[in-house]
């Protein structure tokens, strides 16, 4: 028993230390023109509760992208042309899964497995040979998590005028927010302003933190 927990621990070491492709689901809708040459902007404020530590934090992934476009933030005080708003959530999905343990799962060979005598059945279990009639195998209860992670960002003129509206969408068995986070929001700008309406299905490859 102690080997098989060296082995698991080995295991889960070696999947942290690889590279994550996080697929998302993306639509955008846009109105932009050629003729918006001012990029300035600047972010809505955030109402109430959501304005966290975290939410800033993305607000920051969200205007690195921006400046890849060549938008620019504007400092307190200036008057920017553009509004950005971001809004994001995640939902917790449990789902009971049953599954049979492996090491007393089905096995073809040999075995003694009662009333017809010696001979090859599929019945016969590690790591000891049983008639299945009176020793069911071993089936486990386990909760899976599946989070679904919704991310908007939208860009408005300050004159009220909508520009960009997109949406991305992601569901996945990372627990950790931040871990997709970054993902989802290079997902939001990918190929900018992109296609009205059209939906995409966008991967991003998260590197490991070292």
């Amino acid at each position: 028993m102690k080997y098989l927990a060296t082995l698991a621990t080995a295991a889960v070491l070696l999947l942290s230390g690889c590279a994550t492709t996080i697929s998302s689901n993306v639509t955008a809708f846009n109105d932009w023109r050629g003729d918006i040459q001012d990029k300035t902007y600047a972010f809505e404020a955030p109402q109430g509760a959501d304005d966290t530590l975290e939410y800033r934090n993305y607000q920051v992934l969200v205007s690195n992208e921006l400046g890849k476009l060549g938008f620019q933030q504007v400092s307190d005080g200036q008057q920017p042309k553009l509004l950005v708003g971001m809004k994001y959530f995640t939902i917790d999905h449990p789902v009971r899964v049953l599954q049979e343990d492996p090491f007393m799962g089905p096995y073809w060979g040999p075995g003694y497995y009662g009333r017809y005598g010696w001979g090859y059945s599929r019945w016969a279990y590690r790591p000891f040979y049983y008639d299945p009639f009176f020793y069911p195998s071993r089936i486990e209860e386990r909760i899976k998590h599946q989070y679904q992670r919704q991310l908007r960002v939208t860009i408005n003129h300050v004159a009220g005028r909508k520009l960009y509206d997109v949406t991305v969408q992601n569901t996945s068995g990372i627990q950790a927010t931040p871990r997709v986070m970054p993902a989802l929001v290079q997902s939001a700008f990918a190929g900018f302003p992109g296609q009205n309406g059209v939906p995409r299905t966008i991967d991003i490859t998260i590197e490991p933190k070292t």
